[in-house]
C-alpha cells in the first residue's frame, strides 16, 4: 500500500504562505481558491487554509531540548536537508532550534531544525544520511 501525507492547518494570509512554502522552502504549488491553497511539501500534501493557527507550546522533550507541540514536520537525506538549511539560513529565517546535530554516534542519528512559518506552525525537518536508519533503535 502506498500513500502520500496529508495535514490542513490555519494560516492568515494566502499570499504571505505562498511566500514562504513556495519561494523559502521550493514547495510547488497545487490547487486553491480564495480561501486555501495546496501545496507539494516534500512529496506529500499539506492545505493551508484562511483561519486562526492552532495553539503550540514548546512542552516537547527531546534530549535536553524543549521543542514546540504540535509541529509538522518532515525527514530529507542528509545532502537535501543541508541545502534546505542554507537557504533558510540565506532567507533570514529565524530558528527555534537552529540547524544542528543530536543523538550523534548512536542509533537514529540525525540532523534537525525547527523554525515556523510567518503564523508561527512550528516545522521540523529531518536529516538522515540514509532512510534506513530513521527507526534505528
Amino acid at each position: 500500500m502506498q500513500s502520500i501525507f496529508h495535514l490542513a492547518y490555519n494560516v492568515t494570509d494566502l499570499d504571505q504562505a505562498r511566500r514562504f512554502y513556495g519561494d523559502v522552502l521550493g514547495c510547488a504549488e497545487g490547487r486553491s481558491t480564495d480561501t486555501w491553497v495546496d501545496f507539494d511539501f516534500f512529496g506529500h500534501q499539506i492545505s493551508l487554509h484562511l483561519g486562526t493557527p492552532f495553539k503550540t507550546e514548546r512542552t516537547g522533550h527531546v534530549g535536553d531540548k524543549l521543542v514546540p507541540m504540535p509541529h509538522l514536520g518532515v525527514i530529507l537525506l542528509l545532502d537535501d536537508w543541508q541545502a534546505l538549511a542554507r537557504r533558510l539560513r540565506e532567507a533570514g529565517t529565524e530558528f527555534v532550534l537552529e540547524p544542528q546535530v543530536r543523538f550523534e554516534g548512536q542509533p537514529g542519528e540525525q540532523w534537525t531544525m525547527f523554525f515556523t512559518d510567518p503564523f508561527g506552525n512550528p516545522i521540523e525537518v529531518k536529516g538522515f544520511k540514509s532512510f534506513e536508519s530513521v527507526y534505528a533503535a
